[in-house]
């Protein structure tokens, strides 16, 4: 498969670029996110989503936010989705190891174009997919896919079968759920979805929210976490 090929690549790549100073810094997150790209998204909404999706990672409290804490590193990779054979790896994966490094991420991510346009929702694939971009991807102590859609899976087998195949073990799965639809997106995403320890579902009332929401979905999935306990 094509998407897979460029992941395997996309990691090579990146560590060879990365240098000694990646080989000390341990990996804390490999982040993968997934864009609708069914034919429910026109051309207006599809670039909405897209180019929103690569001003978050311009956006400073964003930036901050993959680069820290110091020794530390953040991966990630973005595919597409639509029906049950519409899946495409759109940005490998990259370590977001420098300022520089999260900037030019984003610039490749806003000169991409779109791959399909005419299929269907095939959310239960989507999810198949991104799962397994973890098996191309570096070993990092937290895996969480990101998905964002604007529909119920209306092709093929929805993502309990592959949850039930234990194909989500050891993933959290957060969606990003674009109201407009019927049958409400956003109660879909809660109920087939999200997926493990701390998993949640955020919701926009339409694309043009969508730009909004995504930052603050990004600040949530690579904060670094908090260690709560009472003070000797």
């Amino acid at each position: 498969m094509r998407g897979a090929a460029l992941a395997v690549v996309s990691v090579l790549a990146a560590g060879s670029a990365a240098g000694p100073a990646l080989a000390q810094d341990r990996c804390r997150l490999a982040l993968v996110l997934g864009l609708d790209v069914s034919s429910s998204v026109n051309e207006q909404e599809y670039q909405i989503q897209l180019q929103g999706l690569a001003h978050a990672f311009r956006t400073p409290e964003v930036v901050d936010a993959l680069l820290s804490p110091p020794g530390t590193v953040v991966a990630v990779t973005v595919y597409e989705w639509s029906g049950r054979y519409q899946q495409d790896v759109i940005v490998g994966w990259t370590f977001l190891g420098s300022e520089e490094k999260v900037l030019a991420f984003a610039d490749r991510l806003a000169a991409h174009e779109r791959s399909y346009a005419e299929f269907p929702t095939a959310v239960g694939k989507a999810l198949e997919f991104g799962a397994a971009q973890f098996g191309h991807g570096p070993a990092c102590e937290r895996r969480v896919i990101d998905l964002s859609g604007d529909g119920a899976n209306n092709d093929g087998v929805g993502p309990s079968y592959f949850r039930n195949l234990g194909d989500f073990d050891g993933i959290v799965i957060n969606g990003l759920a674009i109201q407009g639809a019927e049958p409400d997106p956003a109660e879909y995403y809660r109920n087939h979805v999200m997926h493990g320890p701390g998993a949640f579902v955020v919701t926009a009332r339409d694309f043009e929210d969508y730009p909004y929401v995504i930052i603050g979905k990004l600040l949530k999935e690579v904060a670094s976490e908090l260690i709560v306990g009472e003070r000797p």
